[in-house]
């Protein structure tokens, strides 16, 4: 009898004795990994640069670090992404807080609720021909105006309207495919067009319109300090597994970090979900969006992904009066930080 083969009659005995003493696994057997949790994510819109983040915290193994699975689907508006998380066809989404103050107010026990604030300077706005005799939004009187049925600036221009007294019934409205909003305009199909910011001016820019041929009315200079995009969760999941709510926002915190290192990572990593993409372009509006829409000075004090209560407060009671809401959403009902990364790891300076 060979060494190998006494050696092999010796482990096939501690495997006979196992099994009769009821260990829980033989010797040689290895644990399986621990079950991902599948969460099923929609973004604000068309794979862009400026998601580069959450694709990093994907393509770097933060979500799989945190036993997460996440899919990520392309969004069709920030508003939009708000009923959807509402009613359960998605867990998670990147949508507008307004869209959601809105529905809270309205049907408080559907809402989601936000756990991660992104976009912290409003990027509302009504752009216009660069030669338009609109210049204020009295102007809009008498005109027409279009955007996508979902768009968040189209759904806060009542608010606009209150806070800016003119009527919006001598507003013509008229609803277009987002694809076909910077062609109308240019075409002068529309007086002006509904949107966010760097989504239509690098839309423009991409059908071959500069930047200088359009002009904004954005509804932060006339007193809409409004917060704008963030992460969404519906309230079971945080009920039912607030330790996933915690590892997916501490996962994007840290896509996030990466991307500001290195933004040109960040845009390769959504070419490589849309290699359609035009790399310079999306470079061109990562950047515009770190600086035009999650700038605000408040983040030195409270850091990326907060929000100051006050101002959140005061964004509540503009859209309820405004739009004649049904009740005031608390902002514990809007917002809550539990799930925030320690203040020392959310970012306090973007550039």
């Amino acid at each position: 009898m060979t060494f190998r083969f006494m050696t092999l009659r010796f482990r096939m005995s501690l495997l006979a004795i196992a099994a009769t003493i009821g260990l829980a696994a033989p010797l040689a057997a290895t644990t399986p990994a621990a079950a991902q949790t599948k969460l099923k994510m929609v973004l604000n819109w068309k794979y862009q640069g400026p998601q580069g983040w959450f694709f990093l915290a994907d393509d770097k193994g933060y979500f799989k670090a945190e036993g997460l699975e996440v899919t990520m689907d392309q969004g069709n508006g920030s508003g939009a992404a708000v009923p959807l998380v509402a009613n359960g066809t998605y867990d998670v989404g990147f949508g507008d807080i307004n869209a959601l103050i809105e529905l809270s107010a309205k049907k408080p026990d559907e809402a989601p609720v936000a756990v991660y604030v992104m976009y912290n300077r409003p990027p509302f706005t009504v752009a216009v021909k660069a030669d338009s005799p609109i210049k204020t939004p009295k102007d809009f009187e008498g005109k027409t105006l279009g955007g996508a049925a979902n768009d968040g600036a189209l759904k806060l221009f009542p608010a606009l309207c209150k806070m800016t007294k003119i009527d919006c019934t001598k507003v013509n409205m008229t609803n277009m495919q987002p694809s076909l909003r910077e062609q109308m305009l240019m075409q002068g199909q529309v007086d002006g067009v509904f949107g966010y910011v760097n989504t239509i001016r690098f839309s423009a820019k991409l059908i071959g319109v500069d930047d200088k041929q359009i002009r904004y009315i954005n509804y932060g200079d006339y007193g809409m300090d409004l917060y704008s995009n963030a992460i969404i969760v519906s309230k079971k999941l945080i009920k039912e597994n607030p330790k996933a709510v915690r590892g997916l926002i501490s996962a994007i915190n840290k896509g996030f970090m990466d991307a500001l290192k290195d933004p040109d990572a960040a845009v390769a990593a959504a070419a490589k979900r849309e290699p359609l993409l035009k790399i310079a372009v999306e470079r061109e509006r990562f950047d515009a969006t770190i600086k035009d829409e999650m700038n605000h000075p408040e983040i030195a004090k409270i850091g990326l992904g907060n929000v100051d209560p006050a101002r959140l407060k005061k964004s509540i009671e503009i859209l309820v009066d405004a739009n004649g809401l049904p009740r005031t959403p608390k902002v514990e009902e809007i917002f809550t930080a539990e799930f925030l990364p320690p203040p020392a790891d959310l970012a306090k300076k973007l550039f």
